[in-house]
């Protein structure tokens, strides 16, 4: 099997979110797709395979953590749309069937890749006890971000806060089901992002992702909101740091962002 290490929402390597993603005949067992996904190491793993054509997708597509298989995912979606517009493995917009339902991936003039993802519904709810002590940084906002995504959506203070979050990630994960999305307003618009965030999945067996497009189907509902525009660009300010272009339809939203190819090979067993 071909596999394929792609760093995703960024325009160059070593940065954003690195994925693996193996192009298929068929799925193997499970066991195999998850015995492959921890060998890879990454946040999350892709694998896709044609479908016959004629239907409502052009490509099944599912994704696996080194730990377990994930409902969704937009680093390593966007990461297999790339591989296949830039290896002659499908042209034009890309149809994916996944659990979370039909995705899909259109290339743009400018070498980015946009995706098409149901919004997260937003639910405000009580700061859970133990959150603050757990997370290093007093919520001003917290809220569900549904079942999909699993995540509790927590605005802080700042954007200078979120920088320098240091979680007790044991504490964190009996908090959600996935992690926690931590996020501010920009302190400066003009360096080009709106807003912030650091991602946080305990419990999928990922201390902190590097850029998560799944948690941008919440914080573009949230921050077009608050900052009354429909396309808005946040920064996830991991070590290695992305930058995704939300446009918020309603019950879609739309992630914008580049992808590499770093590393092409072969996986021999």
């Amino acid at each position: 099997m071909r596999i394929r290490i792609v760093d995703a929402f960024t325009d160059r390597p070593f940065a954003g979110n690195p994925a693996g993603v193996l192009l298929l005949d068929a799925f193997p067992d499970d066991d195999r797709l998850q015995r492959v996904a921890l060998e890879v190491n990454h946040s999350e793993t892709a694998f896709a395979h044609r479908l016959p054509a004629g239907g409502e997708a052009d490509w099944a597509l599912r994704w696996f953590t080194p730990a377990t298989e994930v409902a969704v995912c937009g680093h390593a979606t966007l990461a297999t749309a790339h591989v296949l517009l830039t290896t002659g493995g499908h042209e034009g917009p890309v149809r994916f069937a996944t659990r979370s339902g039909v995705l899909t991936a259109t290339p743009r003039e400018d070498g980015a890749i946009t995706l098409n993802f149901p919004t997260a519904p937003l639910t405000p709810v009580q700061t859970p006890a133990g959150v603050a002590e757990a997370l290093g940084a007093e919520p001003r906002t917290v809220l569900d971000t549904g079942p999909d995504i699993g995540d509790l959506l927590v605005e802080v203070a700042d954007e200078k806060t979120v920088r320098g979050l240091a979680p007790d990630l044991r504490a964190l994960a009996a908090h959600s089901e996935r992690g926690v999305i931590a996020t501010a307003r920009a302190e400066d618009p003009a360096r080009g992002y709106d807003y912030v965030s650091r991602c946080f999945f305990p419990n999928v067996g990922i201390d902190e992702d590097p850029v998560t497009g799944s948690a941008h189907t919440a914080l573009a509902s949230f921050w077009s909101e608050r900052l009354g525009r429909p396309d808005l660009t946040g920064l996830q300010a991991s070590s290695r740091s992305g930058r995704v272009r939300t446009e918020l339809r309603g019950e879609r939203t739309l992630l914008s962002g580049h992808a590499v190819t770093v590393i092409d090979g072969e996986l021999l067993v």
